[in-house]
């Protein structure tokens, strides 16, 4: 059975409001329909796709627990995990904005693939790489 898409990423935090105002105010996500799942999270969506899924630590934990499913234990950064990549269209105004909202970022002009990235972190150290053709 092949895959053909890659559906959502979900991020732990102790701040699911911190976390989903990031996505919104720096990335462009959009917050729309989220089931009730037995713990509070935002679903984040990209036009239709609800890509990103946030949960708080704790009450995903428990509720995880219960159902016999394995949570990632806290460390620094993603650990084997290193960042999750969006493209996009506006590479002007991606960086303006998180030169705005006082984003650390590292810019990398790749010329010779007509490319613009841009990479940070979220709130929670999820690194996040931005392409853009140019």
């Amino acid at each position: 059975m092949p895959l053909n898409l890659m559906e959502h990423y979900l991020v732990l935090t102790d701040d699911i409001d911190q976390t989903r105002d990031f996505y919104i105010e720096v990335l462009g996500l959009q917050s729309g329909f989220r089931p009730e799942l037995g713990f509070p999270g935002y679903w984040l969506y990209l036009d239709q796709t609800p890509v990103l899924h946030i949960a708080e630590w704790e009450t995903y934990t428990a509720h995880s627990n219960k159902l016999g499913i394995p949570v990632t234990t806290r460390a620094e950064g993603t650990g084997a995990f290193d960042h999750i990549a969006f493209n996009g269209t506006d590479p002007g105004r991606m960086e303006s904005t998180l030169k705005k909202e006082n984003i650390a970022y590292e810019r990398n002009d790749v010329p010779h693939a007509g490319l613009v990235q841009f990479f940070l972190n979220d709130p929670n150290g999820v690194k996040i790489e931005l392409n853009f053709a140019v």
